[in-house]
């Protein structure tokens, strides 16, 4: 849909009237989250920036903070600590957001890891931690700040994580937390997870038409995350540290390019219309229209609508799945 330089194009028209003035960072401390507030900031615009991330990241979070305040006095970033895979730790932070602010203008998701060759492992909540962060502390989070969103005038989500990738045979609809034995896994976990998120969010934006809603898929990006998933004396440990990081660190997109992506993602009036003036082709959602909703977009920023399985996701499998949800976040909406 975008060539780099259009991305860059767009992005260098972010200023005071175009930039979300109000921004909150979920797993902004590190990877992608982080290279996304990196490039926001060097706009230039005033902003201001909630950066979410776990207690263990707060000396890296404030060195960051400091970097980005030399980059751009007009920048406020107000560090908040929260472990997020704790969902009453979701609901205080949110709490505190809209207690200090009118509105929310971007909320963007990325904290997460693939539990690959690592055993199950949940919280204090019991829910596990992987399936916690990726999911459902994610639409903890839209629907506590939904009032805030709704208030602003081009509010937007963004969940980065397997968007375009859904595939129907991925999804286990009698077992959707992977809780019998011998069904945890990264190979199925992933898949799993994607797939719900694509659901939440369809109908998150199905009810809440004033809001766009990206599903990203980042492709292929070093960020290291995927040492945090496996134990560190196993053998795909040892896999991923010989194999497969420097296969990541010879096929990935540089830092520089990932930030500037996904901040296209965040602001561009590409997808649905609202946001920096986009005079390109307009992304098409999750229904294959050429209008607001959802959107697939991959690590080129093109849309990948995947109708076919989104729409017997939609059909057979989204109210289980909502249902579902529902009955673990009702504690803590």
């Amino acid at each position: 849909m975008a060539s780099s330089q259009e991305i860059r194009a767009s992005n260098a028209l972010i200023n005071d009237a175009t930039a979300p003035r109000v921004a909150v960072f979920v797993g902004g401390t590190s990877g992608i989250g982080k290279l996304t507030i990196r490039a926001l900031v060097a706009t230039g615009a005033s902003v201001r920036i909630y950066l979410v991330g776990r207690p263990s990241a707060g000396e890296r979070a404030r060195a960051f903070i400091r970097e980005l305040r030399a980059a751009n006095p007009r920048a406020e970033v107000v560090w908040t600590e929260a472990e997020v895979a704790l969902l009453g730790e979701v609901g205080r932070v949110c709490e505190a957001i809209r207690a200090a602010e009118s509105r929310v203008d971007l909320l963007f998701l990325s904290a997460g890891y693939a539990p690959l060759g690592a055993a199950r492992a949940e919280t204090a909540e019991r829910v596990e931690v992987a399936q916690s962060l990726e999911y459902y502390s994610r639409v903890l989070f839209a629907l506590r700040l939904l009032p805030l969103l709704r208030a602003a005038a081009a509010p937007r989500v963004v969940s980065v994580l397997a968007g375009g990738l859904e595939r129907r045979a991925a999804v286990d609809l009698d077992d959707l937390d992977l809780r019998r034995p011998g069904r945890f896994g990264g190979v199925r976990a992933q898949p799993q997870y994607a797939a719900m998120n694509t659901v939440a969010l369809d109908k998150l934006a199905a009810d809440n038409p004033g809001v766009t809603f990206v599903h990203s898929w980042p492709g292929w990006v070093d960020t290291g995350n995927v040492r945090r998933g496996s134990d560190p004396n196993s053998l795909w440990a040892w896999f991923v540290w010989l194999v497969l990081e420097p296969l990541i660190r010879l096929l990935a997109i540089s830092d520089d390019e990932s930030g500037q992506r996904h901040l296209f993602q965040s602001t561009s009036a590409a997808f649905g219309g609202r946001g920096v003036p986009w005079k390109g082709k307009p992304g098409i959602n999750s229904l294959g229209q050429p209008a607001d909703g959802l959107f697939l977009a991959n690590y080129k920023c093109d849309c990948t609508p995947n109708v076919k399985v989104v729409s017997w996701l939609r059909e057979k499998a989204a109210g289980k799945i909502w249902d579902h949800t529902q009955e673990v976040l009702r504690p803590y909406l």
